[in-house]
């Protein structure tokens, strides 16, 4: 016999009530309360009635031969979409990046106590832990947190800081450079701006010291709470990228970084914190063990020695992690007859390619290393960015770090042996009725604050189209989150009537300001259009909808695949039309380092007005936006 039982944490409502409300495009409130995501009580209140659930099943596991979930991810979930579209249901074990929620852990606990299997009851995590564009991360610990950067390049608000409890479920709490009095990244180029920073907690105070390539070069902030707010920067020096800071026991602070360039070294002074000056001559510490760009160096006492981690190779394909050590921060410092300790360079078929910039941290469970990596699609090709993985770190007899046991980087690993704590899930649909926008929204570069409005249209985001273009190196109208699953849907609904033909708005996919793409609404001929508008090195190519649009609201959607981006469009009162499609590659870092410079981001969606040439007369109304990962 088989029996079935649906599981949703929305309140019941009766088929009539339903069959009432499926023609709606939003349910009312008591049938989708949780727009901003599932409280933490909801959460627990979830895990216990699952731990309940299989104490039954259990119970009765003389005549229960199996259980079987319909679904891995609340992604995969039918009632998401039923009976309307954009229901935050939350019933299964995994949140939409495929992550282990509460109710995942409660039943494993669950297994545990009552005898279960070794298969069932260990712990597991998925690399990357923080998948999309979050590369070159650095982690630091105090007490039971955990908090974490990563670069940014020419987005602003810069630098994003991750807070976790257990190092597989991350939350972002902020930006370290929010204030555009910070840094000036006008006229950075695409993949310019903040490289490389290091996070790290001395005395009570936490540090963030960071590069601005083709800016100031070489800074460090302070804060006593890492969600902000950051004091302004201290400025170094121009020349070295990768800086980092080590803290001795009598006071001391290292200060080291990657210097002259590809065939360069990692060179160290002494930075003083009451003048905010570096101090004695450059003493060159390593030059690692032979590849180009030695660089994102970390120094960490451990028993009697300083050890030196870097990265090698360039940050593609060839990219590793290496070590060395010495019985003093000043060298010299003797290279690990195993090195690399971290590589796949190896291995040119595995899915995650590309690892190193790493950092070190040591928890109650042992230590642990981030890193980036990326995972390529359609080829050697990746386009959503390097991001951050996670693996164990042990120490060998002789006293050198094992990197997962030197064995390849697997996605699933065993979980740190850390309590879980997993945040609650952001909702699937943004509305802009609030007084700001969450975390993880970015400008190219610093913004016109008056091309953005949360209140001249109460429960819209009104963009005003600037003069400038993403194909120029300005600050256009964008407003952008990064693509963070490999399959993936973003939608909006858009109100725009352009009152030129110079005017347009809608929906973007940014690479580069050589490299992409736009969908959007236009004027031709008086009447309005919905458009698709291939930019690639500089070459544009362009199709627009057969029929003219009628008035009022466009929805406007891209469903991403690994290998493939599609476009479509809703108006008012008809049906989905799709308008074309192109390849994820376009927009890959390997396509867009082809004679433009540069690529080590990845690919943004984003909203965005232009008046081409001429600051836009109207301004485009957006409703929501909706974002869903449909593959991790």
């Amino acid at each position: 016999m088989i029996t079935e039982l649906d599981i949703s944490v929305l309140p019941w409502r009766s088929p009539t009530v339903i069959a009432d409300i499926a023609h709606r495009e939003e349910g009312d409130e008591t049938l989708n309360p949780y727009t901003e995501g599932l409280p933490d009580e909801i959460q627990e209140q979830l895990a216990r009635r699952y731990a309940e659930l299989f104490e039954v099943y259990l119970k009765f596991r003389d005549v229960v031969e199996r259980v079987t979930f319909w679904g891995v991810t609340d992604g995969d979930s039918w009632l998401n979409n039923f009976p309307v579209r954009g229901r935050t249901n939350h019933p299964l074990l995994f949140d939409r990046s495929g992550r282990p929620k509460p109710a995942y852990y409660a039943v494993l606990e669950t297994a545990r106590h009552a005898g279960g299997s070794g298969r069932e009851a260990a712990r597991v995590f998925q690399n990357p832990i923080l998948p999309g564009f979050h590369a070159d991360p650095s982690i630091c610990r105090v007490g039971d947190d955990y908090y974490l950067v990563t670069s940014s390049f020419e987005y602003f608000p810069a630098i994003p800081i991750f807070h976790s409890r257990d190092l597989v479920h991350w939350r972002q709490i902020g930006h370290v450079l929010d204030r555009p009095g910070q840094v000036d990244l006008a006229n950075v180029p695409s993949s310019g701006g903040l490289f490389a920073p290091t996070i790290r907690h001395h005395d009570g105070r936490f540090y963030v010291i960071c590069t601005v390539v083709w800016g100031g070069g070489n800074f460090y902030v302070t804060a006593e709470d890492p969600a902000g707010p950051w004091s302004d920067p201290v400025w170094l020096e121009p020349d070295g990228i990768d800086p980092s800071l080590a803290f001795d026991a009598d006071g001391t602070v290292y200060y080291h970084r990657q210097l002259d360039g590809a065939r360069g070294f990692i060179g160290q002074r002494v930075l003083n914190l009451e003048t905010g000056r570096p101090e004695g001559e450059v003493v060159e510490l390593w030059r690692g063990t032979g590849g180009v760009w030695p660089e994102g160096p970390h120094l960490y006492r451990v028993g009697g020695y300083w050890y030196l981690l870097i990265s090698e190779g360039g940050t593609s394909y060839g990219h590793r992690v290496t070590v060395a050590r010495s019985t003093s921060p000043w060298g010299p410092f003797e290279s690990n007859p195993a090195n690399p300790i971290l590589t796949h360079r190896h291995l040119p078929d595995h899915p995650f390619q590309a690892l190193g910039h790493a950092d070190l941290v040591e928890t109650p469970a042992g230590w642990w290393m981030v890193f980036l990596g990326f995972r390529p699609q359609a080829g050697r090709h990746h386009h959503i960015g390097r991001e951050t993985f996670l693996a164990p770190v042990t120490w060998s007899d002789d006293g050198w770090p094992v990197v997962n046991e030197n064995e390849p980087i697997p996605e699933t690993l065993p979980a740190p042996d850390l309590p879980a704590h997993p945040w609650p899930e952001p909702p699937v649909r943004l509305r802009f009725d609030g007084g700001a926008l969450p975390l993880g929204w970015q400008h190219v570069r610093n913004p016109v604050r008056e091309n953005y409005s949360l209140s001249e249209r109460p429960g819209w985001l009104r963009l005003k189209g600037a003069a400038a273009t993403l194909a120029d190196r300005a600050s256009p109208t964008f407003l952008g989150r990064r693509q963070t699953g490999l399959g993936c849907r973003a939608s909006v609904k858009l109100d725009f009537a352009p009152a030129a033909p110079n005017e347009e708005a809608g929906l973007a996919l940014r690479g580069h300001e050589s490299d992409h793409t736009l969908f959007g609404i236009g004027l031709e001929d008086g009447r309005r259009h919905v458009f698709l508008r291939l930019v690639r090195n500089g070459e544009v190519a362009e199709v627009r909808s057969p029929e003219p649009l009628p008035p009022g609201e466009v929805i406007l959607t891209i469903e991403a695949t690994p290998a493939t981006y599609v476009f479509s469009y809703q108006a008012a009162g008809g049906e989905v039309r799709r308008l074309g499609e192109h390849p994820t590659r376009d927009l890959s870092s390997e396509t867009l380092s082809q004679g433009r410079g540069m690529s080590f981001t990845g690919v943004y969606f984003g909203l965005y007005a232009t008046g081409n040439g001429t600051p836009a007369e109207a301004p485009a109304d957006f409703a929501w936006f909706e974002y869903e990962v449909t593959e991790r």
